[in-house]
């Protein structure tokens, strides 16, 4: 009989394969397979993993055996040869978050980092401060943590430490969050994504409330409720609260002065009345209130402030999170993973602090979101571009399956002109950047964005070498 191992159905997913990663350190054999690698997408990654000692299958089914542990993504359907397989030989299935919970939960110290925004950038932000003070600890995040990646490791989305001390990235998204103990609950912002905000508010009291210490933002009226409902339950020394410009937080954020690829503010501690001059290399004041998440839950974890400040100055940000691809010709080229409305607000309104035209590609994340939060989409468009601001827009993300494809991307279009802004749905993304490149002009910057693909990246890359010709 072969040795026992897990199988990740989909184990170049930016979940799977950092949560593989990590249990490989552990010793156990690893085995997986991918659509994105049968479709001959992203063939770096496979390549890396395979260099890495993952054996890789089609995603046929013919990669199961009995004796696997097979991990299937929340999403994925029995139809997949893979869990249909699986099934017929009687192998042990478990859903991804079953089995990221169970390393989590196993910790004798754990920090969920949760929120509709600012999760892989506040988990990249404890990861780096922990790893700086010595703490070794092991991260699973969603995205590319930048300190973390070199020539060896350029998908580093999960560090491997000690298996004592465990950070997270938590997503309520499938209902997963429900499955977590953590020491250390961090929620950055509760607002509309995948769920009902009745949903949420479960989802993420029970989070808070089986944690020792939750960290919390005042700014968001929805995470404010959270820390008030523990203080009005006998639990105020749990919470730690954080705020822009709010006093009454236990830690908070002044003077914030932004730069060109960062910020600068004066972090206040409540308690004792400490004021440090704090600065970031990463833009916007959403990473100032990420900055702030970071520091209350390291705080809870007993690294000094100034040293935690200390190492904020040299975090080199995540992947995809307005990331500079290049310029060429006066235009600027950036990645972006926003795919939501508040993430697309926190995106545009940072980089109009500063001059130049907007062009906006959003390639939506699914057809069942954009559906949704058509109205959000709209409103945060409309409402938040200039009047020589661009947006354009290819369908959303279809991989098959099953899904309402009523609402697409001209609906949104549709009504961001009809609000009096310059919008347009084209037929796919190639159509997109035709359109761009004949659009772009110097002090242009061009913004890609969306969500749930590896080939955005590529795409702006490919942007940056036609702007260059």
């Amino acid at each position: 009989m072969s040795e026992p191992s897990y199988f990740f159905c989909g184990i170049g997913g930016s979940g799977m394969l950092p949560l593989a990663m990590i249990v490989q350190a552990q010793g156990t054999a690893i085995e997986g397979s991918d659509r994105a690698l049968d479709q001959g997408r992203t063939p770096e990654k496979f390549d890396w993993l395979r260099a890495h000692g993952v054996t890789l299958h089609p995603q046929d089914g013919s990669g199961i055996r009995a004796d696997m542990t097979v991990v299937a993504t929340g999403a994925v359907e029995d139809t997949v040869p893979d869990i249909g397989a699986a099934k017929r030989l009687g192998a042990t299935i478990v859903t991804r978050p079953e089995l990221l919970s169970c390393i989590f939960n196993a910790a004798p110290t754990s920090v969920g980092v949760a929120g509709t925004s600012g999760k892989s950038t506040i988990t990249g932000m404890i990861a780096w401060i922990l790893q700086q003070a010595g703490r070794d600890p092991t991260v699973m995040n969603g995205a590319v943590m930048r300190n973390f990646a070199d020539a060896d490791h350029p998908f580093a989305s999960a560090l491997v430490g000690s298996p004592d001390l465990f950070v997270a990235e938590v997503d309520e998204s499938d209902g997963s969050i429900a499955r977590y103990d953590p020491s250390v609950a961090v929620v950055s912002n509760i607002s509309l994504d995948h769920k009902s905000m009745e949903e949420l508010r479960d989802l993420f009291g029970g989070f808070t409330g089986r944690a020792q210490t939750a960290v919390l933002n005042l700014d968001n009226p929805e995470t404010a409720a959270l820390a008030q409902g523990l203080v009005d339950d006998g639990r105020g020394e749990a919470v730690l609260t954080f705020a822009l410009g709010n006093d009454a937080a236990d830690l908070s954020a002044h003077d914030l002065v932004p730069l060109p690829t960062g910020m600068t503010f004066a972090l206040t501690e409540r308690a004792g009345g400490a004021r440090i001059a704090a600065t970031l290399n990463v833009p916007g004041a959403h990473n100032v209130a990420n900055a702030l998440a970071a520091l209350g839950a390291v705080r809870a974890l007993g690294v000094p402030l100034d040293q935690a400040v200390a190492s904020l100055e040299t975090f080199a940000g995540i992947r995809r999170r307005m990331e500079v691809v290049g310029a060429a010709n006066g235009v600027t080229v950036i990645d972006d993973f926003a795919h939501n409305p508040d993430k697309i607000a926190a995106t545009v309104k940072t980089l109009h602090a500063f001059d130049g035209r907007l062009l906006i590609l959003f390639q939506p994340h699914g057809f069942g979101p954009l559906k949704l939060m058509k109205a959000e989409f709209i409103d945060t468009f409309a409402g938040l571009l200039r009047p020589d601001d661009v947006l354009l827009m290819p369908e959303p993300v279809y991989y098959g399956g099953t899904t309402d494809r009523s609402v697409g991307s001209e609906d949104i279009a549709a009504g961001v002109r009809a609000a009096g802004r310059t919008a347009e749905a084209l037929s796919d993304r190639a159509a997109c950047g035709d359109r761009l490149i004949d659009l772009a002009r110097p002090g242009d910057r061009i913004i890609v964005m969306g969500a749930r693909d590896d080939t955005l990246s590529q795409f702006a890359a490919e942007l940056l070498d036609r702007l260059r010709a």
